[in-house]
């Protein structure tokens, strides 16, 4: 497998950033192996689902950032679930946790949006964990699209658990508007549920046009990231992207 490129920036202004996409399951499973497998990413971003919502849940949230050399962007429990992290070479623009229409007897979803910069590169970015309900997602999915082509920036980064494999509506419906970093550059593992058996592709990363993506997959056999931590520290596997950010016009 080959390496993904490191994060840099280029002497044109343009940035070179890893994104790191991950169902954490609120942090019930090793959090030790979560933070490894994070760390080992070397993520510039950081795309959470699940992050804990509830008891002290910024507290937990700010527990893994630290261990994982991050520091909290924005979401956890004020967004329903998705998070964002960042390492300090991230410059904050602004931040907004976004809380989805709620369907009675559904779970409450929500967005965790930011705009940063790396180096001149300007970039919005946003994650998701939508709908179980598949009419609830596809409308959501909508929102999604809605929410990055409102951010007020060329460029933009948004994905997470869709609940949606490439064949379903909801994951077509991005795809038909974004670039879906893997089919356009696969690299490590393809499938991010179940890590014992992984069998399924419903997380994803998805890019505007604009952007290129220097690889992306689950980082199987990455350096770093060793099997026994991708299963013990939740239930999905995660997913890593390299994506060439051009400098902002």
């Amino acid at each position: 497998m080959d390496t993904l490129p490191n994060s840099r920036t280029e002497p044109d202004g343009s940035a070179v950033i890893r994104v790191l996409s991950y169902n954490i399951r609120s942090m019930r499973d090793d959090t030790d192996a979560l933070a490894r497998v994070i760390t080992a990413c070397a993520p510039d971003l950081v795309l959470i689902q699940e992050a804990p919502r509830f008891f002290r849940w910024r507290k937990k949230l700010a527990r893994l950032a630290a261990a994982s050399d991050l520091v909290i962007l924005s979401g956890g429990g004020t967004a329903s679930g998705p998070a964002l992290l960042c390492s300090l070479r991230a410059t904050v623009e602004r931040t907004e946790d976004v809380l989805l229409p709620l369907t009675p007897g559904l779970h409450r979803r929500g967005f965790a949006t930011a705009v940063v910069r790396f180096g001149g590169a300007r970039l919005g970015v946003l994650s998701c964990h939508l709908s179980l309900q598949a009419a609830e997602r596809y409308e959501q999915g909508g929102m999604l699209l809605d929410r990055l082509a409102g951010m007020g920036v060329e460029h933009a980064v948004g994905g997470g658990d869709l609940n949606d494999n490439p064949g379903g509506r909801t994951f077509r419906l991005l795809a038909k508007n974004l670039q879906d970093c893997w089919a356009a550059k696969p690299w490590g593992g393809e499938y991010t549920s179940v890590p014992e058996n992984p069998y399924q592709r419903i997380d994803a990363l998805f890019a505007t046009s604009g952007i290129e993506v220097l690889g992306c997959g689950v980082p199987m056999n990455h350096p770093g990231v060793v099997d026994a931590d991708l299963r013990a520290a939740t239930d999905h596997l995660p997913l890593l992207a390299a994506l060439r950010v051009p400098a902002a016009g």
